[in-house]
């Protein structure tokens, strides 16, 4: 029975310090990222639209070849 009281212990601790990280974490803005991976990598193709010449002069210069 007194193995039961320490990983209560334990583990209410170690709830307590994850707990105490997050609230750290959150007050100094790391999980405030407006435009995350997922959202940039749909943004690439506004890029790309912007740069069709530079694909086409490559294009000549490699038929010169």
């Amino acid at each position: 029975m007194e193995i039961l009281y320490l990983m209560i212990i334990c583990s209410v601790s170690l709830a307590v310090v994850f707990l105490i990280i997050f609230i750290i974490g959150a007050k100094k803005g790391h999980f405030e990222d407006d435009e995350s991976p997922a959202v940039r990598i749909l943004m690439d193709d506004e890029i790309r639209e912007e740069k069709p010449d530079d694909n086409k002069q490559e294009e000549k210069d490699n038929s010169d070849l």
